[in-house]
């Protein structure tokens, strides 16, 4: 196999730019629930480790936010610069399902992400509380488009090809099809899993370099006993995507 083909290099570029950025919304889907999680108990208990711990990992969040975007946009490119035959193909059920993630995702992120990292003391804190769960739903959101559509091209449905071209018959049909449940409850768990390693992580580093602020332990604890409830739902989930995987390639 020639290394120049244009095939192997539109290949090892898409790859090298998807594995980047998967790992940014992965952390960035659950993290955004953590901190509506944080919130919630500083306002149910006027505890102010857990202001503490929203404060400093929302650094964290909007950082991997930014990159999550940087290299999502240019991920998007590539599908019509790497694989325009394929996008002349399918364009009719990709570019909306890509339109639906930025219009009703990504627009009420960057929108009230603002008011979550600068708001606080501007706008009262059930506003800002708010925000937190705003930003949050979108993260989970924009997984669900973005699913919807990865899902589709593995497991095809409520379509029919005209003159070369997919035309959509069937919108549910083409977002529900047969793998996208188990597609997404996989990627939520695998998001939820990366976060409480990540938060589990660092407060672990930092109890470690002495500091013992409430927050840490907090956090710390969080992270474990989240990890600890996901890890065995994503074994089963995980066979159960593997089936299904499994079933649809055997009909096909």
């Amino acid at each position: 196999m020639d290394v120049l083909d244009p095939l192997v290099l539109a290949r090892l570029q898409f790859a090298a730019n998807i594995t980047f950025h998967i790992l940014f919304p992965t952390i960035s889907i659950a993290m955004g629930w953590f901190l509506l999680f944080f919130k919630t108990r500083f306002v149910a208990t006027g505890e102010q480790h857990w202001m503490d711990a929203y404060q400093f990992w929302i650094k964290i969040f909007a950082l991997t936010f930014a990159l999550g975007v940087v290299s999502g946009i240019t991920m998007s490119f590539q599908f019509g610069t790497n694989w325009p035959g394929f996008m002349n193909a399918v364009g009719n059920v990709a570019g909306p399902l890509l339109a639906y993630e930025v219009l009703t995702a990504f627009f009420l992120e960057a929108t009230f992400l603002g008011i979550m990292l600068f708001g606080r003391g501007r706008v009262s804190e059930w506003v800002h509380k708010l925000a937190t769960w705003l930003v949050a739903l979108g993260t989970t959101a924009s997984a669900f488009w973005i699913l919807a559509l990865n899902s589709w091209m593995h497991t095809p449905a409520g379509f029919e090809m005209i003159n070369g071209q997919a035309h959509v018959t069937s919108w549910f049909e083409v977002i529900f099809n047969p793998s996208f449940p188990y597609r997404m409850t996989h990627m939520l768990l695998a998001s939820g899993l990366t976060a409480s390693f990540l938060l589990a992580g660092i407060s672990a580093y930092r109890w470690l370099k002495k500091d013992r602020a409430k927050d840490v332990m907090a956090v710390l604890r969080t992270g474990v006993v989240v990890a600890a409830v996901l890890i065995p739902v994503q074994i089963l989930v995980g066979d159960m995507h593997g089936l299904n995987t499994l079933n649809t390639s055997l009909q096909n």
